[in-house]
């Protein structure tokens, strides 16, 4: 009898284990998963991860660009003018960093009055990063925008206009000016295979990327220029 008890008394104690050990695993599936306030493990630190005063929500957001507001002259340092058009000035500028030189078209927003000249310089900035690569047209390295003026950073050409090249020899000779020719109309070629119309080309509008005799030739100002589907 007592072998009885003490069998009766073991199967009930397995049968209550038994009871905690489910009463357990259900507590457990109802626990939430971890908290983001306690994360199971560190996230990696990287620069990318890290906030730009450029990417900050507090911000201002530009009404020409649509970007949050940032200082060129944080990044570049101004030089001397380079030429003069109707909405701005373009500089030669210096990039602190690399010293790397190049030219800065700073368009003054207050003289950007109507919503066409708005949408100009909107379609400007997004025609030369459409056309960027071609090897006969200035690139379009950045835009930024401050309170006062939108600053396109582009391609020095230290050669100046073909106008004021054409001027100062005098003359080409057939051969040469077939290879200006040439390159005019890879320009045109290029523009209107990706559905974008120049509707401004004239010799001002070339820039010579040195001060070479074979310099290549640049093409700039795309202020007049459309999109259309080819």
């Amino acid at each position: 009898m007592g072998n009885r008890i003490s069998n009766k008394f073991h199967s009930n104690n397995q049968t209550h284990s038994k009871q905690q050990q489910q009463q357990q695993q259900q507590q457990q599936q109802q626990q939430p998963p971890h908290s983001k306030s306690e994360p199971s493990h560190p996230t990696p630190t990287s620069v990318h991860n890290q906030p730009t005063r450029s990417s900050s929500s507090s911000a201002a957001v530009g009404r020409v660009l649509g970007k949050p507001m940032e200082d060129v002259r944080s990044i570049y340092t101004f030089g001397r003018e380079l030429g003069r058009g109707q909405f701005g000035v373009t500089y030669l500028v210096t990039h602190k960093t690399t010293k790397e030189q190049f030219a800065c078209k700073s368009i003054a927003t207050r003289k950007l009055v109507r919503r066409d000249d708005l949408d100009d310089i909107r379609r400007e900035v997004q025609i030369m990063y459409h056309l960027t690569g071609h090897r006969n047209i200035v690139e379009l390295k950045g835009a930024y925008e401050d309170r006062h003026s939108v600053n396109l950073i582009m391609e020095l050409c230290a050669g100046g206009e073909l106008f004021d090249r054409i001027i100062s020899k005098g003359h080409y000779s057939e051969r040469a000016a077939a290879e200006m020719c040439r390159q005019m109309v890879a320009v045109v070629h290029n523009c209107h295979s990706m559905g974008v119309i120049h509707r401004d080309l004239k010799p001002e509008n070339f820039l010579l990327l040195n001060k070479h005799e074979n310099s290549p030739l640049k093409a700039t100002d795309f202020g007049l220029s459309v999109f259309f589907k080819p």
